[in-house]
Formats: structure tokens, sequence, C-alpha cells
């Protein structure tokens, strides 16, 4: 039993929440551990959760997006500047976002498919594609590298409340964000583990020929879930541009590696196969308490990446030693089946 729990994958993320939890509770007993601790770290989480999640699944399929932050500003942008360049309600403007999104989803899908490459090259060059366009399309239209004014376009207030508003809990107000978040983790956690798409996901990311050879269709679920990405880079998207009431070309970048360094921390493999959509979440809020306790310390921010590249290189240790312990788990159920073979041969 002990040796199961030690082998599932979200056990590094588990321990690392709680040694967390417990020494910024420590140096700050008053804040941290509280209503108002909890808000504060979760709003930060809730976005990055959301993306962890995508991303995460992306990474037990075998492949990486390193477009998925750039696409954050990108459908924000779609969204501003239709809105207020062309005049169009909000509403409708989100809808062609969306479209927008995935068909960048399935460019990339398709393009690593086709050319063989490898998925973060592909996904690079989409990065620098839509920075560059994100910059110039916006200065071209606003003369500036910022849209503003969305929240004087129809259809803002009731879209802003259904993506990206606030609820009070406790004397203590939250974002709605937060529910987004669990419900796209339930639902992925549910797909990954209850259905037949759940283990394509593992299936294409373990060894994709072997998948092949037993009818998975590989290329379906590859593009399905750089597809997955881009949409839960067009929700961030819109819901930080509703939030903000404006959208800026920069948005995004640099965030797709801390999407990554979360899912990693979840206990999500670099090389596919194995993983985890509850420990990619579990990653994203070990971000938010990490960010959130060093302001309440009073820490120099600075320092905050020097600590995230330090956990990830815990976090890949901690998923060796599981990914250890799940073959140990493993093999003497694979000898008894063995066995139980050849006495019925």
């Amino acid at each position: 039993m002990a040796r199961r729990f030690l082998a599932s994958p979200e056990i590094g993320a588990i321990v690392g929440a709680t040694v967390i939890a417990v020494f910024f509770s420590f140096i700050d007993p008053d804040t941290y551990p509280t209503i108002t601790g909890a808000a504060r770290i979760l709003d930060p989480a809730s976005t990055l959760g959301i993306m962890a999640v995508a991303v995460g699944l992306l990474m037990i399929g075998g492949e990486f997006d390193l477009s998925a932050g750039v696409m954050t500003g990108s459908t924000g942008l779609v969204v501003g500047l239709l809105a207020t360049e062309v005049g169009m309600n909000v509403w409708f403007a989100i809808a062609l976002s969306f479209v927008f999104a995935m068909a960048i989803g399935f460019i990339n899908g398709y393009m690593v498919l086709l050319t063989k490459l490898p998925s973060f090259i592909v996904t690079l060059a989409t990065f620098f594609i839509l920075r560059g366009i994100n910059v110039g399309v916006t200065r071209h239209f606003t003369g500036q590298v910022r849209v503003s004014n969305i929240d004087g376009v129809a259809g803002f207030e009731a879209s802003r409340d259904f993506f990206n508003t606030e609820f009070t809990f406790m004397d203590t107000t939250f974002r709605t964000a937060i529910i987004w978040w669990i419900i796209i983790a339930v639902v992925a956690t549910w797909i990954l583990l209850r259905t037949h798409y759940g283990s394509w996901i593992f299936a294409v990311g373990g060894d994709v020929e072997a998948a092949r050879g037993v009818g998975v269709p590989v290329n379906r679920v590859k593009i399905a879930l750089f597809m997955t990405t881009a949409g839960a880079a067009w929700l961030v998207g819109v819901m930080t541009s509703l939030r903000l009431r404006s959208a800026l070309s920069s948005q995004g970048i640099g965030q797709e590696f801390v999407y990554i360094i979360a899912a990693v921390i979840g206990g999500c493999r670099l090389t596919g196969g194995y993983g985890s959509v509850i420990g990619a979440s579990i990653g994203a809020l070990i971000f938010g308490m990490t960010r959130v306790g060093i302001t309440f310390a009073g820490w120099d921010t600075d320092w905050f990446y020097t600590f995230l590249g330090i956990m990830l290189l815990v976090a890949v240790l901690l998923n060796n030693f599981t990914q250890k312990q799940a073959s140990q788990v493993h093999a003497p159920l694979s000898r008894l089946d063995d066995e139980e073979d050849v006495s019925g041969e």
C-alpha cells in the first residue's frame, strides 16, 4: 500500500505543497494560513491552474506547446481589437477569438504531424510569429502596444460577469476563475482516468508506434490535445482582458515555461506517457503559495524564479523516484500474469 502511494505521480506535488504551506505559515502566521491568505493564493493559481491542466494533458501525450503563453495575449488582443476597432459586441468578439484559438491549435498539431519535427520547435516558431503579429497589428490600429476601453463596448459587463467576476465567501472576495479551474480539472481528470480517450493520451505519449498498432487514432488525439491547450489559452486570455478591461501585446510571454514547470512539479514526465491532471493543478497551487508567501514574508520578489527553478529540479528528482516505485509495483503483477499464462498452458 505504501509503495503504491509513493508510486502516484502526484506525491511529489503533495509533499511540496505541504512543506511550503507549513513553512510560510510559520513565517507569517497572522495572514498566510487565513481565508484572506487563501484568496490571495488562489487568485494567481487559478488561471495558471487552467493552463497547467491543458499543458499537463499535452505533456502526457508526449508533446510541448511553447506558444501557450503568447496565445493568452493573442486571444485577448483579438477580443479587444474586434470590440474597440470594429465595434463588435464583446460576445461575438469572444466567439471569433475562440475560432482563432482553435485554428492555431489545429495548425500546431497538424504541422507537428506533417513535418515530424519536435513539437517544441514547431510551437516555438508559432510563438515568435504570434509575438510579432501581436505587436505589429496592435501598434498599427492603436498606435501603441495596448488595446484599451474594452469596457465601453456592448456586451462587456455580461461577458465579464460570466468569465471573470468576483464572489464573497466568509466575508472574503474570491474570483470566479477558481470555479472555472475546479470544473476544468475535474472534467480533465475524469477524461484521463475514466475514458478510452484518456487511455489513448497515455498510449500516444508512451509509445506512438505501439499505440498505432493497437488502433489508437494518434493523429486525432495529438491534434485535439494541441487544440485543448489553445482553448485553455483562449479562456485565460479572455478572462484576463475582461478583468483588466484592456489587452497588452506582451501578455503571457514567458508564461509557457511556468505552465510546463507546474505540470512537471505535478508529476508529468517530460518524455510523455506519465502524469496527472490533479498533480498539475497542485503544481499551479504551489506557484500561488510561493508567490504570495514570499510577498507576505516581505522578501525580495526578484528571487521568486530562482525558487521556482529549485522546485523544478526537486520535482524532476522526485518524479524519477516515483517512476521507479511505480515500476516496482507493476513488476510483481507482470510476473504473476506470466506465471498464470504458463500454468494455463
